[in-house]
């Protein structure tokens, strides 16, 4: 089945409900259909073919789903780009994506016009705003287009959505997300992650579409609830606090990052948020310190996922029931676990001879399921790197416990060796983060002479709190044993985020690493 289908059943069962709330704006769900429809239709007649790759690069609007769904529709690949790249970026993922139409907000007009030579698939690019030199306006390609479009019959393997990698380890690569993938992260959605979620459920769209939170549309469009989405271009807790009281908004999606603002935030006590069901984080780890403010604050709507843009929505889970303060040590333990494996996914951990190792033992995590992509547009060496014999290589590092929850360490390239001995920095992290004076900690590992590696932490403090060095090393000798304690830190006013709001550790080590020719990168 065409993933766009979902919107062409929605429509017709559902056709006066909300479909998207964007300001003042609001269309319901037969008028969302006829838009998707008219620019299938517009995309159709400028040659765009079932097979042909359409490239999305806007800010959160109605136009951006709108585009998406008519991609999916047409039975095109769907490149969605954050809009928060550079130029160079977003004009290689155009390139490499080989799409043969771009779709684009205003803002990104006068850079798609410099770099239109760098693509020479692209035989068309459409705007938001009024029609300019080598631009059609989007509106206007719509007048005279039918409301009536044939969903385009496609494969369960044809490729649905082309999901570039954040890059925090490399240069972004292409996941291919099929039909299944999408259809069965959608399905999956409701079985584990919101069982009970229906039409009359409220989205909202805090975190980009071109990322976690497009997919979460999948669901809300397939069960015809509304999808809110926010006018601001950047993350406000106030408004996103207010916007939750004022929609009664029952489904979230947002990384760790914007969890921990929310609820920072001296505005958080002033709304309502009891409407909230499923505030559903991932994306990056949550430490625990910040996980059990977020349930003392937000109550009981809390839902971890762990999954990649290799398997989204995810590989393991941890449910409500487990978002608990007041469980046995067990239990408690458990929320700095990343879940259970989904209802339909397996889940090893390996290792290096790909042979499962036993509850307790880290090794690489590796996943099967109809999540898992097709594989990397255009790279089959990467491809054969991270699919093989059926299962993808995360290059997440981890460990079951007896009962089955995953624990994560860090990304395979993250872990310190020191002196033979593998440490594994979240470990640390989660110390450190403990301190009341630290607000943010990401550990590295960095060039010893004698060791190999020393373990180093980079720490953004609370504003207006201070703590020395040796204080924060001591601090760290009360909790874990004494060769992971750091050796040194480094204070900063921020950590290096990627535009999903990632810490990049590659960044902080490169400083220490650099003109070496052994380095950790």
């Amino acid at each position: 089945m065409n993933i766009g289908q979902c919107l062409t059943k929605s429509a017709r069962i559902y056709p006066n409900n909300l479909a998207i709330a964007f300001g003042e704006r609001r269309l319901s769900y037969a008028e969302f259909n006829g838009r998707v429809n008219r620019l299938a239709n517009a995309l159709h007649g400028r040659e765009i073919r079932k097979g042909d790759n359409v490239a999305v690069l806007m800010h959160n609007c109605p136009e951006m789903l709108e585009s998406m769904c008519a991609g999916f529709k047409a039975g095109c690949g769907v490149v969605p780009i954050n809009f928060r790249l550079h130029p160079k970026e977003y004009a290689s993922i155009i390139k490499h994506s080989e799409a043969k139409a771009v779709i684009v907000s205003p803002e990104f007009n006068e850079e798609i016009i410099k770099a239109r030579n760098l693509f020479p698939c692209v035989t068309s690019v459409v705007t938001l705003s009024e029609a300019c030199d080598h631009l059609l306006d989007y509106e206007s390609i719509l007048i005279g287009e039918s409301d009536q479009f044939d969903d385009a019959d496609v494969d369960a393997e044809d490729v649905a959505w082309i999901f570039y990698t954040s890059g925090t380890t490399g240069s972004p690569k292409g996941a291919m997300l099929t039909h299944r993938n999408l259809l069965s992260m959608t399905m999956n959605f409701y079985a584990d992650m919101a069982p009970g979620f229906g039409s009359s459920d409220v989205a909202l769209h805090a975190a980009p579409l071109s990322h976690g939170s497009g997919c979460y549309a999948l669901p809300n469009i397939a069960k015809g609830a509304a999808n809110v989405i926010l006018e601001s271009k950047s993350f406000d807790p106030e408004t996103v606090l207010r916007v939750i009281q004022e929609h009664r908004v029952t489904n979230l999606f947002a990384a760790p990052t914007m969890i921990k603002r929310l609820i920072d935030s001296p505005a958080i006590d002033r709304y309502d948020l009891s409407s909230l069901k499923y505030l559903n984080y991932g994306g990056a780890p949550m430490l625990v310190e910040d996980l059990i403010n977020a349930m003392e604050k937000l109550g009981p709507c809390l839902v971890q996922l762990y999954g990649q843009a290799e398997s989204p929505m995810t590989i393991t889970y941890l449910s409500h029931d487990d978002h608990v303060l007041d469980g046995d040590s067990d239990q408690m333990k458990r929320l700095a676990s990343a879940g259970i494996p989904r209802t339909d996914v397996e889940v090893k951990v390996v290792d290096p001879d790909g042979n499962e190792v036993p509850p307790g033992e880290t090794g690489e995590i590796v996943t099967r399921s109809d999540l898992v992509m097709k594989g990397y547009w255009r790279a089959p060496e990467a491809t054969a790197e991270a699919l093989r014999d059926g299962w993808l290589y995360t290059g997440d590092m981890g460990y079951m416990d007896e009962r089955g929850y995953l624990f994560l360490m860090d990304r395979s390239k993250d872990m310190i060796i020191s002196g033979g001995e593998n440490i594994y920095p979240r470990e640390i992290e989660e110390v450190i983060v403990g301190h009341p004076a630290v607000r943010e900690v990401a550990v590295i590992g960095v060039p010893d002479p004698q060791w190999g590696e020393e373990i180093k932490a980079v720490v953004a403090l609370v504003p207006g709190s201070t703590v020395t060095e040796s204080e924060l090393v001591d601090f760290c000798t009360e909790h874990i044993a004494r060769y992971k304690k750091p050796r040194s830190v480094d204070f900063v006013d921020e950590l290096p985020k990627n535009n999903y709001g990632k810490i990049v550790k590659q960044e902080l080590r490169e400083k220490y690493w650099e003109g070496r020719n052994s380095r950790v990168i």
